[in-house]
């Protein structure tokens, strides 16, 4: 069976699991402050070109986006995003759960545009009532988006400057920033590092065990960070597990090279589909692929391969979504390609 259900579905790559076996029986200092963690945040600023930021690891996204965004917001404060965003949408209120609202808006493919953030901030504060209102305290967006989609340098610049002219962070939700930069034409990781003001690397999904790291260009937005990942229970004693594996995610360029694989296999699967005469709900230059299906063809194709049915269009037909990983071989699109 071939499986394109998510891009977490294997464990680790065998480079990340080769360094584990090789350190396992060492003993560090915990909490993140090893020798390899160190070293493994060193590597991300010099990535990023900052090298005052702050990196911490953090085990997973969810746990990420609450942390931080509670970390950022003050107690009066929600966050902006767009409705499909994944705080929105698949975390199960968890930033809700630390006692800030979500405040949704319209998506364009996934994204919010700079114009409609705009005339949220505006809107909101030219209303005379807003003190009793939920402030907009930050703004979310995840690149790529729920929808495979990207934002371009333009598009970020433009969010970044809204951003700060209204005195707000923003935070970009980097579960799949792997994917994202390997298939962007203009955006880097240095620009994320520059527009941004926190913003994570995935790693659970980018070939790690687990993992995301926190990065903040700039440090003071997150004063005792360490102690609010403690409150939220996000610090882990082997804290070197993960420093371990971002070392080795960042040498020699091993991040972008296991993305860049993904999101290839992901073009073969899109055209392979779209000549089957299958219409893509959106055009997604990442490894999530969206295509509008008829059951007719969930259920033939669901014979040889896996994958999730989105949402409802008609009775009959349904948004479905294939997802492939850094680990997705040509030998698995090839099968693919034979029995669609």
């Amino acid at each position: 069976m071939l499986r394109f259900d998510s891009d977490y579905m294997e464990g680790a790559h065998p480079k990340l699991m080769q360094r584990l076996v090789e350190t396992n029986l060492e003993q560090t200092v915990g909490y993140g402050e090893d020798n390899y963690s160190c070293q493994a945040a060193d590597l991300i600023r010099s990535a990023c070109g900052c090298s005052d930021a702050l990196v911490r690891f953090l085990t997973g996204g969810t746990q990420t986006n609450a942390t931080v965004l509670d970390a950022l917001l003050n107690s009066w404060e929600g966050v902006i995003a767009a409705d499909t965003a994944h705080i929105n949408s698949h975390e199960a209120g968890a930033v809700e759960l630390t006692g800030h609202k979500v405040l949704a808006l319209p998506n364009h493919e996934g994204k919010v545009m700079a114009s409609d953030v705009e005339r949220y901030l505006k809107e909101f504060f030219d209303d005379e009532n807003h003190t009793h209102m939920v402030f907009p305290g930050a703004l979310y967006i995840s690149f790529p988006t729920e929808y495979g989609t990207l934002y371009s340098l333009k598009e970020l610049e433009e969010l970044s400057s809204i951003c700060h002219s209204y005195k707000i962070p923003l935070y970009i939700d980097g579960a799949r920033l792997g994917y994202g930069l390997a298939a962007s034409k203009d955006v880097t990781l240095k620009d994320i590092s520059r527009l941004s003001d926190v913003f994570y690397i995935g790693g659970t999904k980018v070939g790690a065990l687990f993992g995301e790291a926190v990065v903040a260009p700039n440090p003071d937005l997150l004063p005792h960070f360490f102690t609010f990942m403690k409150q939220h229970g996000a610090v882990m004693a082997k804290g070197r597990l993960q420093g371990v594996q971002f070392g080795t995610l960042f040498t020699d360029n091993l991040y972008l090279e296991i993305s860049k694989n993904a999101v290839d296999q992901a073009m073969r699967l899109k055209k392979a589909m779209i000549a089957k005469g299958f219409l893509p709900y959106v055009d997604s230059p990442t490894n999530q692929q969206f295509f509008i299906l008829p059951k007719s063809e969930i259920d033939r194709i669901r014979k040889f391969a896996t994958f999730e049915i989105w949402a409802p269009v008609k009775p009959d037909l349904c948004i479905v979504r294939f997802v492939t990983s850094w680990n997705t071989s040509a030998a698995d699109i090839d099968e693919f390609i034979y029995k669609l």
